[in-house]
């Protein structure tokens, strides 16, 4: 789609990825913007609507889908990290980690493929993980609820693409945000995600790699898995 003249909405666009999505949206001439986050407050970029929304919270996303109902691209930015083991661990951090990532992120594809649709089509960008692909120590409850997302991702796309729709699953390893604060690996530039992710809305690409670790994991999956954490346990 031509993102000049459309109208998006982003999650989570307060900070991080999402404030670079929000900017990036502006400067390709996108008719208007819709910032949202929990705490709407801290959205500090101009030129933008800003609504609250609470991707967990089914009202909310009802409330955002009907302020919203010009909207063409639908940005499922916002997100949680928290460490967690599957095994020893609370539940409540990993039900957060799922409510947030594949239940919040389905709720709002649900409420906007309608308005996206009755807008003549248009499409959904899904912000993934290469840990859709892998898991990590203290890792684990992130890691399914970013598996989840991204075949729930494929599903929706198969569903969507007959309503004029495409829908774009984004993988990255790691960038450089508040939310990886004392990550000490190697960490892309945010802006370097949303430009991927928007070059790729615009040139109709299902998914995108940002960067070398999400190539490197999804090239793994044809392999033994042992292979795969041998050399990067």
């Amino acid at each position: 789609m031509d993102i000049t003249g459309s109208v998006a909405l982003v999650t989570g666009s307060n900070r991080g990825i999402g404030r670079h999505f929000v900017t990036q949206l502006l400067e390709r001439g996108a008719a208007k913007v819709y910032a949202t986050a929990r705490r709407p407050e801290l959205v500090d970029v101009d030129g933008v609507e800003v609504l609250p929304l609470d991707i967990t919270d089914q009202a909310s996303v009802t409330a955002a889908a009907a302020a919203a109902g010009d909207v063409t691209l639908l940005v499922n930015n916002a997100g949680i990290a928290a460490q967690s083991s599957l095994l020893t661990d609370d539940l409540d951090s990993v039900h957060r980690l799922m409510d947030t990532h594949f239940w919040g992120t389905l709720a709002m594809v649900r409420a906007f493929a309608p308005v996206v649709e009755r807008n003549g089509g248009g499409a959904v960008v899904n912000v993934l993980s290469a840990l859709s692909w892998f898991a990590a120590p203290g890792a684990g409850g992130y890691a399914a609820a970013k598996a989840a997302e991204w075949n729930m991702t494929n599903a929706v796309r198969l569903e969507l693409a007959p309503k004029g729709i495409a829908v774009q699953g984004l993988h990255l390893g790691a960038a450089d945000t508040d939310i990886m604060a004392g990550y000490d690996g190697p960490m892309v530039d945010p802006a370097d995600v949303a430009r991927a992710s928007l070059d790729g809305v615009e040139q109709g690409v299902a998914e995108v790699l940002v960067d070398d670790w999400s190539r490197l994991v999804k090239g793994s999956l044809a392999d033994e898995p042992e292979r795969f954490y041998s050399q990067h346990a």
